[in-house]
């Protein structure tokens, strides 16, 4: 169980290091492909974290919380 919960750390960790990277790209008006390039790698770690996530949680290893 906490390897996953690292792993999505991991995971969110890199989507933020990729908007960060694209945001560079943006502000210094630099590449376009590059910035093309990190924010493809952050949609492609988004979706990735979702499907971690869905399969963690149809494996029982992670649990949502009930709402009041």
């Amino acid at each position: 169980m906490d390897l996953v919960r690292l792993l999505i750390i991991a995971v969110l960790v890199a989507i933020i290091w990729s908007l960060g990277s694209a945001l560079f790209q943006l502000t210094r008006g630099g590449d376009s492909q590059k910035l093309l390039r990190a924010l493809t790698w952050r949609v492609s770690l988004s979706v990735a974290l979702f499907l971690l996530m869905l399969i963690a949680w149809r494996l029982g290893l992670i649990q949502p919380h009930r709402g009041p």
